[in-house]
């Protein structure tokens, strides 16, 4: 297949990239500068130059492929909300020129809609954005192409890991720098499902490959890794205090982070499983976390 890559050389996208390219696919990859060019010609793949605010450089990528596979998405948090809504119509503006084709349309979200303080399925639908969480435009968008023909589906992704980046720890990490403690809040008993980013690339692949029209597919391996845990692999490797912080502290401490660690979201993947015959097989993220440069 010939599969369009959004977010083809970010930390995801790369990785998709690279196992597209090992199991025979072509891929034409989104690229907004020379270096990403560069990067994605080294990897095997052809550049389409544009860019996720350029809706007709999307159009025009997604048009003439056999699928597509969206992996970008602004993490600049300050505008959260906002970027979340810009998703809503970079799906539509994919989703247009594949009206009709029945061919895959795989998106990219995230977890953290899920219900809180249980395990977290596939069959669980996420609230209505209208409702308070704006991440679940990215999926309203996306089920709405499935009736007009197109073979659109969802990835979730929890923490994505190797040994070099840690999704959000990478902050927490950055933020135990600063303030000279590894905190975690309250009993520290705040689970997060985690998935390395190889396993992850996997479950990309067989989504595009063989994934059912509005299914939701979890890229999870660790269904909840605690956040006390987390927060000892951290202080081991910056010889750094581990400290709790009370939840009425967790604002003054954590920043923009307060409400993500404050989660409880452990989640399952059986079904995922069991329908694609994805078995994730890399190492756990404190095996990761455990052999990261702190330094």
């Amino acid at each position: 297949m010939r599969v369009f890559v959004t977010g083809a050389t970010g930390f995801v996208g790369s990785a998709v990239v690279k196992e597209l390219r090992a199991a025979g696919h072509q891929v034409l990859g989104l690229a907004r500068s020379d270096a990403a060019a560069a990067a994605l010609k080294a990897a095997g793949a052809q550049v389409h130059l544009g860019s996720i605010e350029d809706l007709q450089s999307l159009r025009d990528g997604a048009s003439d492929v056999d699928g597509v596979i969206h992996t970008a998405f602004n993490h600049d948090f300050s505008k959260y909300v906002e970027n979340c809504e810009a998703d809503r119509h970079v799906i539509a503006a994919l989703g247009s020129v594949l009206i009709g084709t029945h061919r895959p349309l795989v998106v990219t979200t995230g977890m953290t809609f899920l219900a809180e303080g249980r395990l977290g399925t596939e069959h669980d639908a996420p609230p209505p954005s209208v409702l308070g969480p704006p991440r679940s435009a990215t999926e309203e968008a996306t089920t709405a192409l499935v009736s007009q023909q197109i073979r659109a589906m969802v990835v979730r992704l929890p923490q994505v890991h190797d040994p070099l980046k840690q999704g959000f720890i990478s902050f927490l990490i950055a933020l135990a720098r600063e303030k000279g403690i590894a905190a975690y809040v309250g009993d520290g008993l705040q689970r997060w499902p985690a998935v390395h980013v190889s396993d992850a690339a996997v479950l990309y692949r067989l989504a595009l490959e063989k994934g059912v029209a509005g299914h939701r597919y979890h890229a999870v391996h660790d269904q909840g890794v605690a956040l006390r845990d987390i927060a000892a692999c951290i202080g081991q490797g910056l010889k750094l205090p581990v400290v709790s912080v009370t939840p009425e502290k967790a604002a003054e401490h954590f920043g923009w982070l307060a409400p993500f660690v404050a989660m409880d979201i452990p989640a399952s993947s059986a079904l995922t499983r069991a329908e694609l015959g994805w078995n994730p097989s890399r190492p756990s993220l404190l095996s990761d976390l455990g052999q990261f440069a702190f330094s």
